[in-house]
């Protein structure tokens, strides 16, 4: 599938973060593979991540990936052209069976469809409770899912802070991609999330805690209440229901 639009954005994304000065380093890109349909499973911290969870699979391969997002981004009248262009999969919550059969056919074509299973940026920057949709389509399809967890990013652009230039330039970001989750360890839809959410704790337990820490004097609202962070604490789970 041609890029067309794919490429110069993420020529423009790059422009901006080498404007920022931001300092990105990005690991386990060794475990992408070269070819073949996979879901990419992000955590969700801030804006920027759909542009900076695209940078390891660019780079390992020019390999994009087709995020699943909410169908108001693709209604925007700026944003919903680059999204299009993009070949991104607009997901309806009020008709959700399209948008499954797009991301399918996605990745029985060999594409590597991107998935936020928080769907939303939690407020404590750590893992909310993950939807199911991952390891159903994971298991329907027969490929593997992906793992990568960002950090960092919130300092930079986040919910319900704006952009601040002179406080982001030179904001230390970590990606990281870990090893596949084989389609046949999901075929249990609940114990194959259960399985992925614990992967990805994991792997962001890691990036949290090899990460530069606040020093004295410093803002740390980014960083969890666990880590001795300002971050609101994790909310406990309702068992009402």
């Amino acid at each position: 599938m041609a890029e067309y639009v794919y490429r110069p954005v993420v020529g423009v994304a790059k422009c901006l973060f080498a404007g920022l000065r931001l300092r990105i380093d990005m690991q386990g890109v060794e475990h992408i593979p070269a070819s073949g349909g996979a879901i990419v499973l992000m955590n969700h911290v801030s804006y920027l991540d759909f542009a900076l969870a695209g940078l390891p699979f660019w780079a390992a391969g020019r390999r994009p990936v087709r995020f699943m997002a909410k169908k108001a981004v693709f209604d925007h009248r700026i944003g919903g052209p680059l999204m299009r262009g993009m070949h991104h999969i607009p997901v309806d919550r009020k008709a959700g069976a399209g948008s499954l059969r797009e991301a399918l056919q996605a990745l029985r074509a060999g594409e590597l469809v991107g998935v936020f299973p928080e769907a939303t940026i939690s407020p404590s920057f750590c893992l909310a409770p993950f939807k199911s949709g991952a390891a159903r389509m994971a298991a329907s399809a027969g490929v593997p899912v992906i793992p990568m967890v960002i950090w960092g990013s919130q300092r930079v652009l986040t919910k319900g802070r704006p952009l601040r230039p002179r406080e982001a330039i030179g904001t230390p970001i970590t990606i990281t991609v870990g090893e596949p989750v084989a389609a046949a360890e999901l075929a249990d839809r609940q114990a194959g999330t259960d399985l992925l959410y614990k992967v990805m704790t994991n792997l962001l337990d890691t990036a949290q805690r090899g990460y530069p820490r606040p020093g004295a004097g410093e803002p740390d609202w980014w960083l969890p209440a666990h880590l001795g962070g300002s971050a609101p604490p994790v909310e406990p789970a309702d068992d009402a229901g």
